[in-house]
């Protein structure tokens, strides 16, 4: 398909928040362990701002998540790129996903779909609604078998939810949205990333994402899901929970602290004169198997 980049054989990695406020600390984690586990690979590590959803968004969220990277020496490689600018490649899978009948329109709003059990169940699957004024899913149909298990190279071998793995997934939004799901999987298939670290929250989502590379057939990329940080089990830090912005003015006990949760021995590091000093420190030092293996850690 013509509409993509051939992937490169070299590591390229990520980091792709949304711009729904400020860089907190389990954001940290998730942009530390994508570019340790990049650049003690000599791979590239990117950033791209997620901004498909503008009800969500916070007005200058985006320059202040980049310059909060940059405090914290977290320099990226090549231009950063953002959803919002990318609806002419999501709007040409679409239409490739349609011609292929991979996809098909939907009417059923959430209401119908809780009355019917919480799981959608392909009422619509057969119907050939119109696109115009209904959601788009996947065809999960069309696959050889539901995604319902992949490796992670940190976590081990996943198993997902059967019945949330047999389920047509919504691509793009009856308000013109695009879905997560969908977006992410193009932009990373158009930016060539071969590996993708990211934190334990997006298990569930992953199942989905590899069946659109398979039915679109493109490269798996390699997945590490990192611990999230909590303040209890199950409460994660987040933007939706008031997590409070990390420091930027003072960014050096921060960014030990991470590395402390990501399992590296900073008892060691001697010279904690400059972040660059320290993540140069870091990428020498980087090993995954050091990071813990749970997908929660309280802090």
């Amino acid at each position: 398909m013509e509409f993509y980049l051939s992937q490169s054989t070299a590591y390229i990695g990520r980091f792709a928040p949304s711009p729904s406020g400020p860089l907190h600390f389990g954001s940290l984690i998730a942009a530390l362990g994508s570019y340790l586990q990049a650049k003690s690979q000599h791979g590239k590590w990117l950033v791209r701002i997620e901004d498909i959803d503008p009800p969500r968004e916070v007005a200058g969220a985006s320059e202040d998540i980049l310059d909060t990277l940059q405090a914290y020496g977290l320099n990226w490689d090549d231009s950063v790129i953002y959803q919002s600018q990318q609806s002419v490649a999501y709007e040409q899978v679409l239409a490739h996903l349609d011609q292929q009948q991979l996809s098909y329109a939907c009417a059923c709003t959430r209401k119908i779909i809780k009355q019917q059990g919480g799981l959608y169940l392909g009422h619509c699957r057969d119907k050939k609604l119109s696109n115009n004024n209904n959601a788009l899913r996947i065809n999960v149909s069309k696959l050889a078998a539901p995604i319902t298990h992949f490796q992670d190279k940190l976590q081990g071998h996943i198993t997902l939810d059967a019945q949330q793995a047999d389920e047509d997934f919504i691509i793009k939004r009856k308000d013109g949205l695009y879905a997560y799901n969908l977006a992410v999987v193009i932009d990373d298939i158009n930016q060539g990333i071969t590996e993708i670290v990211r934190g334990a929250d997006l298990l569930p989502t992953t199942g989905k994402q590899i069946s659109l590379y398979q039915l679109l057939g493109k490269p798996v990329p390699t997945y590490v899901h990192l611990p999230l940080a909590v303040t209890k089990p199950g409460f994660k830090l987040s933007k939706q929970n008031h997590a409070l912005a990390i420091d930027k003015q003072d960014p050096i006990p921060t960014l030990i602290q991470a590395l402390s949760f990501l399992g590296l021995p900073t008892a060691d590091l001697i010279d904690k004169s400059s972040c660059s000093i320290i993540l140069k420190w870091a990428v020498a030092n980087w090993q995954l198997n050091m990071v813990p293996r749970q997908t929660e850690i309280q802090v």
